[in-house]
């Protein structure tokens, strides 16, 4: 009888394990077709794709994302971003982060610091609010419409970080850890008038082509 009772068992935990394999499996496939809806698996950082994942189920409709977009900047230069998303309030630049340890930064700063090992190595990296600011700049250089438009940014520190001391952001910059990614767009959402757009399907080719780029 205990035989039997430990084959028994040994059968049932089986069982449980490969549901649990499938469910994931199940799962992991449906998140790679939402993303691909976007964009390539292959194409930027597994927290950039995890990001545009979280907006997808947020309800953010596939064709106003747009991701790793390349910008022809002057004297052959490019700048690159990392997201965009088309709002009806205008444009919303995200920027993606990886960092662990503690954030220190202010935004009138050329660069901002990392701390780790409870404050025994510091790390400089430049300030990210002054990056996103280069990066609309050249995003609204690219279309004579976009000067029009409002643009937003967010910044989004994935990784094991703390924000621990940030200063003098401006109005339409929101920095977040990624859980709070869909409560900052909410508040770009209710806080602004829709945007005075002349011609919708003329931004949006100009950032697939920036895609393409």
């Amino acid at each position: 009888l205990y035989k039997m009772t430990a084959i028994l068992f040994i059968e049932v935990l089986s069982l449980i394990i490969l549901c649990i394999i499938a469910l994931y499996l199940y799962k992991r496939h449906k998140n790679q077709k939402l993303i691909k809806s976007v964009t390539s698996l292959k194409r930027g950082t597994n927290s950039e794709l995890n990001l545009i994942l979280k907006l997808l189920k947020g309800g953010i409709n596939s064709k106003t994302i747009f991701h790793d977009l390349i910008i022809k900047k002057e004297n052959n230069k490019f700048s690159q971003v990392d997201i965009v998303i088309a709002t009806t309030q205008g444009i919303i630049v995200i920027e993606v982060k990886d960092y662990s340890g503690w954030i220190f930064g202010n935004g009138n700063q050329t660069n901002w610091t990392q701390v780790l090992a409870y404050g025994r190595k510091k790390y400089r990296f430049y300030n990210p609010i002054k990056q996103v600011n280069s990066q609309i700049l050249s995003l609204k250089k690219s279309l004579k419409q976009l000067d029009k438009i409002p643009f937003f940014s967010i910044i989004v520190f994935y990784g094991d970080c703390v924000l621990k001391d940030i200063n003098y952001v401006p109005e339409s910059t929101i920095i977040v850890k990624p859980h709070r990614l869909l409560e900052a767009l909410d508040t770009i959402k209710h806080n602004n008038d829709p945007a005075p757009y002349e011609n919708k399907q003329q931004i949006v080719d100009s950032l697939t082509r920036a895609v393409l780029n």
